[in-house]
């Protein structure tokens, strides 16, 4: 059937709606339920009888709804990579890269890439990088400072096209320096 799971009053819902021959695009509308996840339920209404003659009371339809859906297993609390926790932490020791260290344990069945970095990332944070600044101080005209870097793109003014623009700023120099 499908993974989704509706509650009994919604359940009721979409038996009403289907036998009141709305399309599956209204129900959507309505419900807010995915066209296949209609389609499926649909399928599975005309295939019990649910379409035609009454309702069945209400524990019945649970019972038959739980029969074709049974209740989901708890989410795994543990990681695919978790027996290899002491390998992955030596290799991280020896700052080996996460991908690397996935590369490297994919023969052995590991898991996904993001079971590997999740736990890479409890055993060892990544560094948070700050921004420092160091504050230069001359006495004027002793040492000029430079910044030259990609300012953007802007339109030329003899062809009119736009064009990549790089900037060099310096500031002007009060006194000549002397080398």
């Amino acid at each position: 059937m499908t993974e989704r799971k509706l509650s009994l009053m919604d359940m009721r819902g979409l038996l009403l709606h289907f036998r009141a021959q709305s399309s599956d695009r209204q129900i959507q509308r309505d419900t807010g339920l995915n066209r296949r996840t209609i389609q499926r339920y649909r399928a599975w209404a005309q295939s019990q009888g649910l379409l035609d003659g009454t309702l069945p009371a209400p524990e019945e339809l649970a019972a038959r709804l739980q029969a074709v859906l049974p209740e989901k297993t708890p989410p795994q609390n543990q990681s695919a990579a978790e027996s290899y926790r002491d390998e992955i932490k030596r290799l991280l020791g020896m700052e080996v890269e996460v991908a690397a260290i996935y590369q490297r344990l994919l023969e052995r069945g590991t898991g996904s890439y993001a079971s590997v970095y999740r736990l890479a990332r409890q055993i060892k944070p990544a560094k948070k990088h700050r921004q420092t600044t160091t504050r230069v101080e001359r006495q004027p005209g002793q040492e000029a400072q430079v910044d030259f870097g990609y300012a953007g793109r802007m339109i030329d003014p003899e062809t009119g096209q736009l064009r990549k623009t790089w900037a060099f700023v310096t500031p002007a120099l009060a006194a000549q320096v002397q080398v």
